[in-house]
This record gives structure tokens, C-alpha cells and sequence, in this order.
């Protein structure tokens, strides 16, 4: 997935996206299908008693691959939410800022 950030809208009139990912969302998906089919063939691999090295190794490849859209997510997240919040309140920035930051923590177990 590219990891370049997306350039900044241009001021047309219309309403913000609802979420910062939405501009980019078809590539999101496009990435989780192929992450899905990582799984599958995963699955594949047990199922056809593949050696247990192997099988980790794609196992790291889709969870790095998880963690990557994550991340990706993450910094629409603070690009668009939690600025659109800012500009709105300091109590709505604290909220945008509390979830991100919890985010952050479950990424971080995982």
C-alpha cells in the first residue's frame, strides 16, 4: 500500500469526507482482499499439512501487513478526525486524542 500521504483537498465546497480514509478507501479494501486471501492460503497450508516454518512466515507476512494498514488508518485518523475535532473544540480534540491514543495502545499489545 502507498504510504505517501494524500495530497491536502482542495477547497470546492463540499463537505469534508466523513472519515480521513474515505478518499483512499477503495485501495483500503483492495489491500484487505489481498490480505483475506494471505488468510485463506494460510488456511490452505494447515489444511495440506505444510511444514510449521512456513506457515509462520506467512503469518508474520499478513500480520505486517495488518499492522501496516493500521498504521496507515492511524494517520488518517490524526490527519483528518483529530484536526477536524481541533478546530471545533478542545473538549472534541481531548476525545479524538483519548481514542487515538487507545488505539495506539491495542496496536501495540498486538
Amino acid at each position: 500500500m502507498d504510504t505517501t500521504p494524500p495530497a491536502p483537498p482542495t477547497d470546492t465546497g463540499a463537505p469534508a469526507p466523513p472519515h480521513g480514509y474515505t478518499s483512499d478507501k477503495k485501495a483500503y479494501l483492495a489491500r484487505m482482499k489481498r490480505i483475506e486471501g494471505q488468510v485463506r492460503g494460510i488456511g490452505r497450508m494447515i489444511e495440506e499439512d505444510q511444514y510449521c516454518i512456513d506457515i509462520l512466515t506467512q503469518v508474520s507476512a499478513a500480520t505486517a501487513a495488518l499492522h501496516a494498514v493500521s498504521i496507515r488508518l492511524l494517520e488518517e485518523h490524526m490527519q483528518h478526525c483529530v484536526v477536524t475535532a481541533a478546530q471545533e473544540s478542545p473538549e472534541a480534540a481531548e476525545q479524538k486524542i483519548a481514542e487515538a491514543a487507545a488505539a495506539i495502545a491495542r496496536l501495540i499489545k498486538s
